[in-house]
């Protein structure tokens, strides 16, 4: 038999009002009447109905999870760590996929937010770097937390979760020189998303500071695929002088072009090393497992996520930013050339 708010009433020994009114954190509710609710709420096993309180009250308890990403990994990644700051807060998760490209996303976004009636979004790249969206969501006053490509906190971007790619550029760049290697080709990800410009800025501040040749045929533009890691190889391996490594902008690029390398009969390490970038499931799913850049996606979204209940209403938190920092992880698709 499903437990009712009057269950939970009667069990803590209040009223229904203030079940509601712990279970909607609302201000003024003495700790020890909070403490007998959560645990007649924990004794009853109770799940508040998210809908029924959007309806009854003028608080809503959904957040929307919006992207355009074809990365999968990336994706579920995401929504697993929003889903779990949800479930612990007691709110919703609407997913909304959609097509960053369109001519309508800004009025598709605005009518998600008033049909949904929407607590807040988390925003993933390209969405949350495109300043036509945040002035159409601004314009309307609804909240939202950006995952953006950034070295450090920007106090003037709001609510958001900073992932340094530089950083993690030049460190796997830095790995590959440290094994010897002069020649080293980047294969690149979609322009749209920031990400790849300062994967881009971190590949070429390596090689500058290590006083190696950035050259232009080596820089191979691209989108975040397997089939695209495919093609860009193909194209550098057909060259007169190839590369001896290359820095893939993803780990489904990197498999794409460790795939299309072993079409050429090539040994991974030992003829050609390639790294990745992120750290998802496909990094550990190749053979030889790649070297990645790791990059901590369900945490990432957990954060922005309590970064985005927490700043609410009259609840301002002091925490509005935070920094990630990706670090390399050295696996077997990496040695020094021959």
């Amino acid at each position: 038999m499903k437990v009712t708010i009057n269950d939970v009433a009667k069990h803590a020994g209040v009223s229904i009002k203030t079940v509601s009114r712990v279970t909607n954190n609302e201000p003024s509710v003495r700790q020890t009447t909070i403490d007998k609710v959560n645990q007649a709420i924990a004794a009853l096993n109770y799940q508040p109905n998210v809908a029924a309180r959007n309806l009854a009250g003028t608080k809503s308890y959904v957040i929307a999870f919006v992207y355009d990403n074809p990365n999968a990994y990336y994706v579920i990644d995401m929504q697993n760590g929003i889903l779990s700051s949800c479930k612990q807060r007691g709110y919703e998760l609407l997913i909304h996929p959609c097509d960053a490209k369109s001519d309508n996303i800004c009025q598709e976004l605005v009518d998600m937010v008033r049909h949904a009636r929407l607590s807040g979004l988390v925003l993933t790249p390209p969405l949350s770097e495109d300043p036509k969206v945040l002035a159409a969501l601004d314009k309307i006053g609804a909240n939202y937390v950006r995952i953006i490509a950034g070295e450090e906190a920007d106090y003037d971007t709001g609510l958001s979760i900073m992932v340094n790619d530089k950083h993690g550029a030049i460190s796997i760049t830095q790995h590959l020189i440290d094994l010897g290697h002069k020649k080293i080709a980047f294969l690149s990800g979609d322009h749209q998303h920031e990400s790849t410009k300062a994967r881009l800025a971190g590949f070429t501040l390596a090689m500058e500071n290590n006083q190696l040749e950035v050259d232009p045929s080596n820089i191979i533009n691209g989108q975040y695929s397997f089939e695209s890691g495919v093609q860009g190889a193909k194209q550098l391996l057909a060259k007169a002088e190839r590369p001896t490594a290359i820095v893939a902008c993803n780990d489904e690029i990197a498999a794409g072009a460790l795939f299309a390398a072993r079409l050429e009969g090539m040994a991974i390490p030992e003829e050609l090393s390639i790294v990745g970038f992120e750290d998802s499931p496909f990094s550990r799913q190749t053979w030889p497992k790649l070297t990645t850049v790791h990059q901590p996606n369900k945490l990432i979204a957990q954060t922005a996520t309590e970064l985005l209940i927490e700043n609410q209403g009259n609840k301002q938190s002091e925490l509005t930013h935070q920094v990630f920092i990706p670090q390399p992880v050295i696996r077997d698709s990496s040695s020094s050339p021959r």
